[in-house]
């Protein structure tokens, strides 16, 4: 019983890694971008997308960020210059 439980309390409440995965699933499957993809996440499971910043790993964060700057979202920074 108390295995049921636990299981369905990790499926219904999502940490980082999870949203990336299942995000990253949905990029794949649908050829999304990551803000489309969000979007329809939000949508399929009924969750705010006010609340999705506490979701996001770094890595998905800087997914959306290149991609936000790609579409001209964003300004593009000067940040992480290489150097040769």
């Amino acid at each position: 019983m108390k295995d049921q439980v636990t299981k369905a309390l990790e499926e219904k409440f999502l940490c980082s890694n999870k949203f990336a995965q299942k995000i990253e699933t949905i990029v794949k499957d649908y050829n999304l971008s990551y803000i489309d993809a969000i979007l329809q996440f939000c949508e399929e499971n009924s969750v705010e997308v006010e609340t999705i910043p506490k979701l996001l790993s770094k890595p998905l964060k800087e997914k959306l960020k290149f991609e936000a700057t790609q579409l001209n979202f964003l300004k593009p920074t000067s940040k992480a210059m290489l150097k040769f």
